[in-house]
């Protein structure tokens, strides 16, 4: 049974997993190599904490227990753990690299688990030693509230490794959901439409952002697509956009859009750069 977890990188997503995983009494290490970004991801989780305890979701007590039960670490040595669940920058290449140093720090059993929104779980599993421990497991922001956890089975996966994963999710009072390796998993294939067309809209000055926001939650969505867009992190969704577009030769519905582009590119990211498609300063 699994009841030590590192989380290896400690922004949004990194630090949501975390106080998520503690909060259902696992013991988590929480890495980053920037201590900034660790100092940042404590106070958050903090925050969060004082937050349940005003809404009496929790008690002071359980709030200091949840607190313990988080190691910040800046060390890459000190991230050992029964799984380790890496939220790093969405590139192939740094994931696989994080993974082999990973791998020579633990021990053969330990699940190595990507947080990845669109990248192939068997492309990261080929450089890794024991690929058959290696698999997606992929949140969704805020990592600590919501419910759906995406359990993605690479070509090595095993099916104890991909059980394993799911009786975490299950403890973790997560909803897990197992699909195989493909380019978006389910969600984001599905969710494509949701942003690009929206997006498209925009481009082709047919409607507004807000007025566009405003239609789809008057429909029930909870989110428009730009407010949700912002959410996630304006340079997140582009690079799922660009994998899937991409991973089916170019196809015209997947194109990333000029101006989602425009605003990466300007460092426009959404809620946690204070602008994107909306102001937050």
């Amino acid at each position: 049974m699994i009841k030590n977890i590192c989380v290896v990188g400690a922004g949004t997503m990194g630090n949501g997993i975390a106080l998520a995983a503690a909060q259902q009494q696992f013991n988590v290490i929480l890495f980053d190599i920037n201590e900034k970004v660790l100092d940042h991801a404590k106070t958050t989780i903090l925050h969060n904490l004082d937050f349940l305890v005003t809404k009496q979701k929790i008690s002071a007590e359980d709030k200091t227990n949840i607190e313990q039960r988080i190691v910040y670490t800046s060390t890459i040595e000190d991230c050992k753990a029964q799984l380790i669940i890496e939220a790093i920058v969405e590139k192939l290449e740094a994931k696989e690299n994080i993974f082999t140093r990973l791998a020579g720090i633990n021990d053969a059993q330990t699940i190595l688990a990507s947080n990845t929104s669109s990248l192939s779980i068997t492309e990261i599993q080929k450089r890794i030693d024991h690929p058959e421990r290696v698999a997606g497991m992929h949140f969704f922001n805020p990592a600590n509230i919501m419910k759906l956890v995406e359990v993605v089975k690479g070509k090595f996966t095993s099916d104890a490794t991909a059980n394993t994963l799911i009786d975490v999710c299950k403890a973790m009072q997560k909803i897990p959901v197992l699909c195989n390796d493909a380019p978006g998993f389910i969600v984001n294939r599905v969710a494509r439409p949701y942003y690009l067309e929206a997006l498209h809209l925009v481009e082709k000055n047919i409607a507004g952002i807000e007025n566009i926001d405003a239609a789809m939650e008057s429909l029930g969505f909870k989110m428009g697509p730009f407010k949700l867009m912002d959410l996630i992190g304006l340079d997140i969704n582009l690079a799922v956009s660009q994998s899937l577009y991409d991973a089916f030769d170019k196809a015209e519905r997947f194109k990333p859009s000029t101006i989602q582009q425009n605003k990466v590119a300007g460092g426009e990211l959404g809620r946690k750069t204070g602008s994107g498609f909306y102001s937050y300063k």
